[in-house]
Order: C-alpha cells, then sequence, then structure tokens
C-alpha cells in the first residue's frame, strides 16, 4: 500500500490518464449492464428533456438529458465509448503494424530500400489527411472499418520514421555485431535483437495515437462521413446538437467532455509512458 502511495505520489498526472482510460474502457466494455436506457429508443414527449439534477419541474428521468429525439444522453455517450475506442485501438494496431514493418527493413538494410520507403513516406505525409479521408468517404461511404483503415494506412509513417531512426543507431551496437559474428541471420537479428529494443518507443507513441484517432474520428463523423448516423457515438452526437446549442446546452456540452476527458486520459498515460521508457524524450 506503501508502494501504491508512492507511485501515486511520484506520478499523479499517469494516475489520473490510468483512471480516465480505465474509465472509458470500462464503460464500453460493460455498456450493456451500465445503461439505464435503450441509446437508440427514442420518444418525442422527453424531446431536449433537461438533466434530472437540472430539471426545476422534476419530471426528467434522464441524468444527462435528452436529445431532439427523446434518446437518453448518458447511454448514447456509454455506448459512443465503444465506437471511439474501437476506433483508437484497431486504427494504431493496423498503423503499428505496418509502421514497424517498414521502419525496421528500411532501418536495417539501409541503401535503396531506405530511400523508397521513406519518400514514399515523404508523399504520404504531404496529404492533409482530413482532405484525404474526406475523398476516400465520399467514394467509398461511411463505416467504421473503413475509418480505421483509413487511420491506419495514413499514420503508418509516423511508427516508420520513429523506428527506422532507433534501428539504424542500434543496428551499429556491439550486441548487434555480436549476433551477426556468431552466425545469426538477418531474420533473427531483427526480432530477437532489435525489435525488443524499439517497442517501447512504439507502445509510447501508439498510445498518443489512439488519443488523436478518437479526436479525428468524432471529426469525420460530426462532418457526416464517418461512422453510419443510426450508431451511437460522440461525433454523431455533437452533429446533432448544433441547432441546440443556445436552448439545450446539454446535448453539446456532455458528448464534448466524454472526448475530452478520453483524449486526455490518454494523452496523459502516453506522456507517463513516454517519462518511463524514453527519458531522452522528456519534454
Amino acid at each position: 500500500m506503501q508502494r501504491f502511495g508512492r507511485f501515486v505520489k511520484k506520478n499523479p498526472a499517469g494516475v489520473v490518464g490510468m483512471l480516465l482510460v480505465l474509465l472509458a474502457v470500462s464503460s464500453a466494455l460493460f455498456a450493456p449492464l451500465l445503461v439505464p436506457f435503450d441509446p437508440s429508443k427514442a420518444s418525442l414527449v422527453s424531446r431536449l428533456a433537461p438533466p434530472s439534477w437540472a430539471d426545476p419541474t422534476g419530471k426528467s428521468e434522464f441524468f444527462l438529458g435528452a436529445d431532439q429525439l427523446g434518446r437518453d444522453l448518458f447511454s448514447r455517450i456509454i455506448y459512443g465509448a465503444r465506437i471511439s475506442l474501437m476506433v483508437g485501438f484497431f486504427g494504431v494496431l493496423i498503423a503499428l503494424v505496418i509502421g514497424t514493418f517498414m521502419g525496421l527493413i528500411s532501418g536495417f538494410f539501409g541503401k535503396w530500400l531506405d530511400d523508397f520507403i521513406m519518400r514514399f513516406a515523404d508523399i504520404q505525409l504531404a496529404f492533409p489527411f482530413i482532405l484525404f479521408a474526406i475523398v476516400i468517404m465520399s467514394v467509398l461511404g461511411t463505416g467504421v472499418w473503413k475509418i480505421i483503415i483509413i487511420l491506419g494506412i495514413t499514420y503508418w509513417v509516423g511508427f516508420a520514421r520513429l523506428i527506422r531512426g532507433q534501428v539504424i543507431s542500434l543496428k551499429e551496437q556491439e550486441f548487434v555485431h555480436a549476433a551477426k559474428a556468431v552466425g545469426g541471420t538477418n531474420f533473427t537479428i531483427i526480432t530477437k535483437h532489435i525489435l525488443p529494443n524499439v517497442m517501447s518507443s512504439v507502445l509510447v507513441l501508439g498510445t498518443m495515437y489512439i488519443a488523436e484517432f478518437i479526436l479525428l474520428e468524432a471529426s469525420l463523423t460530426f462532418l457526416g462521413l464517418g461512422v453510419d448516423p443510426t450508431i451511437p457515438s460522440w461525433g454523431g452526437m455533437l452533429a446533432d446538437s448544433r441547432n441546440y446549442i443556445t436552448s439545450a446546452w446539454w446535448t453539446s456540452v456532455f458528448p464534448g467532455v466524454a472526448i475530452m476527458l478520453t483524449v486526455l486520459g490518454f494523452n496523459l498515460l502516453g506522456d507517463w509512458l513516454r517519462d518511463k521508457y524514453d527519458p531522452n524524450m522528456k519534454a
């Protein structure tokens, strides 16, 4: 218990980040057990009902109020966590796998292969993501998995550039030369000696990318190019509340707070992981 107390005192921001992330993940995993109402059930009688604790008439039964169709905001926010975390985790997973592979072979083998991969990465970085995503989603249509794939094939560049730089440094270390001297193959050296030494940086960047992906998904959905409107999502709730900001503030404030706290949690967690595993990257 004393050790935990010292950890909390030494890393308060990291603890707050972990708690916020745990709250978001728990909400997504146990959504059916946590919600008091069906998130898709509309009731025009309850249209734009205020939060129960802010209703002067005392008639509202919704803790965070209801939206323009009378759907419970609390239930929709809880279910919206599933979409945001799904996009964040799976989008980062795709980008991580592609970027790690490209960064490893680019940094290890170098020469023309390195030039080709890095120039291709530079070309991809020249295209603004939002413009690229709008074009693709306009052609292919909306969908959660389409957002995930677009994010994955766009953001692999960050992982590749980070890992390439570390591999270039690591492959000149004595333990790599020793592995080559005893007959280790390139595959063995990359997978057993180099890859484990870059995974901490990959973990840090991946955590921060999750936060960015959550914001990007909300942005695309807000523009009508993301998640299907029938699926509860934080970006969709913000888009639906545009016309009611002054008359029903709760329809926009609470989904926005959910996005803010989740993104803040992953950013704080990423900062803590950076300080713990990559001391040279400290601000």
